[in-house]
């Protein structure tokens, strides 16, 4: 099977490296194809989402992501920006359904910003709708009114197909795990957000074994520090669901520890780390790899059906962090690459 392998930015580069180590041990007949994306593709070739990287990632099985964000890139026009890039390839590829897991491992509880007896209650995954709301509506930009003052506008928008194809993602993972659905939105305040609970109501008809619960996204935001435990599968928009996962992040110890998968309806994905291009420690063998290597394994399970190659490295990165591995971020001296060292000696 064939991984099309886009590093981008900053730290992308060496967290996605550890990430291929750890593969080429688990799943050796695993092949890999580099392209630039990002800054980097900017840089080389003028657009951060070049055509050749965007065939590639739509010729592979699956997509391995590193970051992308670069200082030299801000005052780019918008569509030239490296963050452009993601952004693209989701819509090209339609990789609609974000799966963001948050699970604390019990070495780490007093990593994490809040007290260890509610962080070790953390066991949860985010489900982010990734190609609508206002990240993709249209109209936006940014105008003078008749006043004479710059105005910005953006358009929060969804339809109910969108919602409801996210809110069967949301529950069917909610099915596979405690059978709990936590649905976040903004109705008391938003049109769009009063159709997406609508379509959610509607589609849970088709789950009845399911318990559907509606929160607030103020509220969730104060629950997930309050109390996390609650919480087994949320469901919720682009906007919601981008804040949401960060600050979930740091309840568990670290952004450097969260993976993600961005899914398309035939569970072809792009596998991430959460975290961005860190350019200030770019270069510095800081980065903590670990969000890459976990990345990997939801890789294996969810697009390359090896669920036993994901425990295997699951269980590894466990077994790292038990045994004392930890990198600056968790308190830690270890370089990137001596974390990947302790992950491939676990294995």
């Amino acid at each position: 099977m064939l991984i099309a392998l886009l590093p981008g930015d900053g730290i992308g580069p060496e967290v996605t490296a550890q990430a291929v180590r750890v593969l080429e041990q688990v799943a050796p007949a695993l092949r890999f194809e580099e392209a630039p994306v990002g800054g980097a593709a900017y840089k080389a070739q003028g657009h951060p989402l070049p055509p050749e990287t965007l065939a590639l990632a739509r010729r592979a099985d699956a997509i391995l992501f590193g970051a992308v964000g670069d200082p030299d890139c801000d005052r780019l026009e918008r569509a030239l920006r490296p963050e452009q890039a993601i952004l693209g390839l989701r819509k090209e590829l339609g990789l609609f359904a974000n799966l963001r897991p948050a699970k604390l491992f019990a070495e780490l509880a007093d990593a994490s910003a809040l007290r260890p007896e509610v962080a070790r209650a953390i066991d949860l995954v985010i489900i982010r709708e990734l190609t609508g709301d206002v990240y993709f509506g249209q109209p936006r930009g940014i105008r003078r009114t008749e006043a004479g003052l710059r105005e910005g506008y953006d358009t929060m928008r969804y339809d109910e197909a969108e919602i409801a194809r996210i809110a069967r993602v949301g529950f069917e993972t909610a099915r596979a795990r405690a059978k709990r659905l936590c649905s976040v939105d903004k109705a008391n305040v938003l049109e769009t957000s009063q159709l997406w609970r609508d379509v959610v109501i509607e589609v849970a008809a088709d789950y009845p074994d399911i318990a559907l619960e509606h929160m607030y996204v103020d509220n969730a935001a104060m629950q997930l520090v309050r109390n996390p435990g609650q919480f087994d599968v949320i469901v919720t928009g682009n906007l919601f669901g981008d804040i949401l996962s960060d600050q979930a992040s740091m309840c568990v110890g670290s952004i450097g520890l969260l993976p993600s998968a961005s899914l398309d309806s035939a569970g072809k994905g792009l596998y991430e780390p959460i975290h961005g291009s860190a350019p200030d420690i770019a270069g510095q063998g800081r980065a903590n790899p670990l969000a890459t290597i976990l990345s990997a394994a939801m890789m294996l399970r969810y697009s390359l059906n090896d669920a036993a190659g994901a425990d295997r490295i699951e269980a590894a990165v466990a077994r790292a962090l038990a045994a004392g591995a930890r990198s600056h971020d968790l308190g830690g001296d270890m370089a990137t690459e001596a974390m990947g060292d302790a992950v491939l000696a676990a294995l």
